[in-house]
């Protein structure tokens, strides 16, 4: 992966956190950590 292609990605990402904040209070963006934590935990099980 080349540093353009990664600085465009955050670049991405960040436009998406930012519009989910200004759009939405952060709903989303709260909802996709904690299923992250969720498979976070998950996975520690199976370890």
């Amino acid at each position: 992966m080349s540093n353009r292609l990664a600085f465009l990605i955050v670049l991405l990402i960040a436009a998406a956190i930012t519009a989910d904040v200004i759009l939405h209070d952060g709903e989303y963006t709260l909802y996709l950590a904690r299923k992250l934590a969720d498979l976070i935990e998950y996975l520690a099980f199976w370890r």
